[in-house]
């Protein structure tokens, strides 16, 4: 175990696994904007170079790192122990969600973490009712859950839905690829509801949850209603926002059943869960009626949301700047001036990924 830097007091610390990906970054940035000690749980050895710029960029921020596993239950319970954390939290990804089963044992074993909120991060997957290979992905998170109920450890459970982009039902990962310049696929008729967040409130609200009473063993359901929208009401978004209108090609249900079923990680798995949210509408199905659920925007309703219209800004700005560099490169090409390098005039966006 090691840590790379020294942080003075304890109180309140938080223990992040995960937080190299998508959602654990976004979550580390919120806890030490909040002003908690914050820890990294990293894997020994060295990270590629893009995580390791994420690690950096915390670390400046006062993030300690320690190195270890999350299903090393010996190692977690000193940890835990040593640093005094109060909050445990894991953005670990699918295919390490069983790891969290040995790490929800350090906890109980050591009785003093206030809170576990374990690699939620997306549908209640009590409620949602995905095909493979989705499903068994939601059946992994759903023994997690048991095993917390069982194991009497405090815990939330952050259901954030989708986040603010356009959601690729066939790509890897749908943070890789912005909304599209040519044409829009849309999902069966198109006018099924989802709810988007941007990656910084599922931060902010994830930590503002993490030490209310108010969430304690209690489902977190984010539904901000300015951010509820259809794929067609998305395409007409982002149409706005580079200023022309694109065609739009149908994906049926069976289309997305068919690519769910070439059973190829992760893209099936997207595609099953696009599937659920677009034709079978798992976002919208069910009312937060239940006494262990709460809504982020009643819990917090002073707060405001990132729009899909802002969100979209983002992206747009994006494409333009890409598309300058892109023409100028070919004028440097073709008559012999120089091309701007690849940084000029780039603004730098993070990817957001469309479905968690």
């Amino acid at each position: 175990m090691t840590v790379s830097r020294a942080q003075q007091g304890t109180k309140g610390s938080v223990l992040i696994a995960g937080a190299t990906g998508f959602m654990g970054r976004f979550v580390a940035e919120s806890s030490l904007e909040s002003g908690k000690p914050t820890y990294l749980l990293l894997r020994p050895g060295s990270l590629c170079p893009s995580k390791a710029k994420i690690v950096k960029s915390l670390q400046d921020k006062g993030a300690i790192v320690l190195q270890g596993l999350i299903n090393d239950r010996e190692l977690m319970q000193k940890m835990l122990k040593e640093h005094e954390i109060e909050a445990v939290i894991s953005a670990v990804g699918g295919g390490n969600l069983l790891d969290q089963l040995p790490l929800v044992e350090a906890i109980r074993a050591v009785g003093s973490v206030k809170r576990f909120l374990p690699s939620e991060f997306g549908h209640d997957v009590d409620r949602a009712d995905p095909v493979e290979p989705g499903l068994t992905m939601y059946n992994e998170k759903r023994i997690v859950r048991r095993s917390i109920k069982e194991s009497g450890v405090p815990y939330t459970y952050i259901c954030c839905n989708s986040i603010a982009s356009w959601p690729y039902y066939d790509n890897t990962h749908p943070s890789e690829v912005s909304p599209p310049l040519d044409r829009f696929q849309i999902y069966g008729d198109g006018s099924i509801k989802a709810y988007f967040v941007a990656g910084p409130d599922i931060g902010k609200f994830t930590m503002k949850a993490v030490d209310d009473p108010r969430t304690e063993n209690k489902i977190v359901h984010f539904r901000p209603s300015v951010n509820c929208l259809s794929i067609n009401e998305l395409a007409s978004v982002w149409e706005k926002k580079i200023g022309r209108t694109l065609p739009r090609v149908t994906v049926t249900e069976d289309d997305l059943l068919a690519a769910a079923a070439e059973n190829c990680i992760p893209q099936s798995i997207v595609a099953s869960l696009t599937h659920d949210i677009f034709i079978k509408g798992c976002q919208v199905d069910f009312s937060i009626d239940g006494p262990n659920e709460v809504e982020v925007t009643e819990l917090y309703p002073k707060e405001s949301f990132v729009t899909v219209d802002e969100c979209f800004e983002v992206f747009a700005v994006k494409a333009e700047d890409e598309g300058r560099t892109a023409v100028a490169a070919a004028v440097g090409g073709s008559d012999g001036l120089a091309a701007p390098k690849s940084n000029d005039a780039v603004v730098d966006v993070q990817p957001i990924p469309a479905i968690c």
